[in-house]
């Protein structure tokens, strides 16, 4: 396996950063991630859009330009022959020397092998929420601190992710976006303070097509009503949630299992999705 360094490919054993990048001494940071199926790099476009606009807002030079990426991306693809996969875009704060002000920034890619999601939905998850607010909320950084901090909590109360919520209006799980299928039909998702996701991306265009979509704010109050609630990245795309809080999602608390089998609207945005993908969207 290879990894791509500043202006390098090397062996991806070899790849390593000094001590004084200010990515290890403070986690600053920012990175991308995509996937191929089929050797297809899927909505590649949209994700360095992102990690441009991520450089920018960070003041970090990328020092490379959109086609000069694509074209490193390409050679590493050809180098590591994994035609499904994730890659890994990061951007460093660069070596410091002292330990506060950023320096030229590392370019880093890493490419790992990766199931495509199928066309069929996950099993449903459980969430338990927390009051929490990432700094910075439209930047892609690398500053995963609570989502990892708070790793033994999500264990001990039997859940598989955490939704964040600052006053009882929610915001973002660490890694996905969040949705809710409200008692009228309406699929709403919060449309401030989160990161907002190319997967997100990708289903609020299926819902606007059908004129049914809300980006607002989105209350835990209206967790106990909803007929569905899923959460939606790259690597998954959709994963049904079944409960929040032990609050069982009402549509999900149909049929002789309760919350064992995702709602119709999980299940038809996860195929919408898989299509686009298996036809090599770009």
């Amino acid at each position: 396996m290879y990894t791509f360094l500043n202006d390098s490919f090397l062996p991806s054993a070899d790849a390593a950063l000094g001590v004084t990048d200010l990515a290890i001494q403070r986690g600053y940071g920012i990175f991308d991630f995509f996937k191929t199926v089929g050797g297809i790099p899927i909505f590649l476009d949209d994700h360095l859009d992102r990690f441009f606009h991520s450089a920018a807002r960070m003041r970090l030079s990328v020092g490379k330009t959109r086609e000069e990426l694509k074209e490193i991306l390409a050679q590493l693809m050809l180098l590591n022959n994994l035609p499904d996969s994730g890659i890994r875009i990061t951007l460093t704060g660069g070596y410091s020397a002292d330990s506060i002000s950023p320096g030229q920034p590392n370019l880093i890619i890493i490419q790992q092998s990766m199931n495509p999601p199928g066309k069929e939905c996950s099993t449903p998850i459980r969430l338990i929420s927390y009051p929490h607010q990432r700094q910075l909320p439209d930047i892609k950084t690398i500053d995963y601190l609570m989502a990892i901090h708070l790793q033994p909590h999500i264990r001990e109360h039997g859940a598989s992710d955490v939704l964040y919520h600052q006053n009882g209006v929610v915001t973002e799980c660490p890694r996905c976006n969040f949705f809710l299928v409200t008692a009228d039909d309406r699929l709403v998702t919060p449309s401030r303070n989160m990161l907002k996701g190319i997967t997100r991306m990708k289903v609020l265009e299926f819902g606007y097509a059908n004129s049914n979509v809300e980006e607002r704010d989105v209350l835990l109050t209206e967790i106990p009503t909803a007929k569905e609630a899923f959460i939606t990245s790259t690597s998954r795309h959709i994963v049904p949630v079944s409960s929040i809080d032990d609050i069982l999602i009402c549509g999900a608390a149909t049929g002789p299992t309760p919350g064992a089998a995702p709602g119709p609207v999980a299940q038809q945005l996860n195929y919408q999705l898989y299509r686009l993908v298996a036809g090599g969207a770009h």
